[in-house]
């Protein structure tokens, strides 16, 4: 039977006990060195009931690390703000916490992805077949993963650029980046879990109308194989991404 564990977050607080079961427990942010093993880790179920604890269910991942298959049950506590317990944040850098913790707080962090419905004036939408990652060989939207202390639009015209070398200026009248940019905004943000390791990802897909001022479309060599203007309805139906499938849906 694999291991079971539960992560109780409130606030941006968790429950974490010792190897007796003992707690709450807080991490030492930034320690390096410890005894053998770990010294903190996540409750079972029965210790986070011999609390008094009560919660709420909201998905069950699964972590596999050294071999070994754990069950990690993520619930909401029914409980005021939990003072005593530790900041999620102090988790990741303290040797002394439990693998499996560190990798069930590392699960939670939202993977944000950005992306863009090009559309020109015959309402044909641009797509790239992709040639690396997760949809290899598969018809995307452009768009990519969100870098560190970037706006989701800068990302969606930063990876237009990358993967397909087109500039596009995607209408911002509420002056999000700071610059007012005229147009009508039209976005979707979606966020969905996939599978049962749990990993959390967050789109923000944004409508730019554009004929691309006849620039040339130049595929990214090593991860864009080629790409293409599909009609709706086309697009639909060689896309694969249920992001892309429900942001083409809504956006065009």
């Amino acid at each position: 039977m694999s291991p079971e564990y539960i992560h109780l977050e409130h606030d941006g607080k968790i429950l974490l006990v010792d190897t007796e079961g003992n707690g709450p427990i807080i991490p030492q942010m930034g320690r390096v060195s410890c005894p053998v093993g770990y010294q903190i880790r996540l409750p079972t179920l029965d210790e986070a009931e011999s609390f008094g604890l009560q919660w709420i269910t909201k998905r069950v991942n699964r972590i596999r690390l050294d071999g070994i298959d754990y069950s990690i049950t993520y619930g909401t506590p029914e409980i005021s703000w939990p003072r005593d317990w530790a900041w999620k944040d102090s988790v990741i850098s303290d040797s002394a916490v439990d693998p499996v913790a560190r990798e069930s707080v590392y699960r939670t962090l939202h993977r944000v992805v950005s992306k863009v419905v090009i559309s020109n004036s015959n309402g044909e939408i641009l797509m790239a077949k992709v040639s690396r990652g997760f949809f290899t060989g598969c018809w995307t939207l452009p768009g990519g993963f969100v870098d560190y202390g970037e706006h989701p639009r800068e990302a969606a015209q930063r990876e237009a650029l990358e993967e397909l070398g087109v500039a596009i200026t995607i209408p911002d009248p509420n002056a999000e980046l700071g610059t007012f940019v005229d147009g009508d905004e039209d976005n979707i943000v979606q966020t969905a879990i996939f599978n049962e390791e749990g990993i959390n990802w967050v789109s923000f897909t944004y409508k730019c109308n554009s004929d691309l001022d006849h620039q040339e479309i130049i595929p990214k060599d090593d991860e864009i194989e080629e790409a293409r203007w599909f009609t709706v309805k086309d697009a639909l139906s060689v896309a694969v991404s249920m992001f892309d499938i429900d942001a083409i849906r809504k956006l065009s």
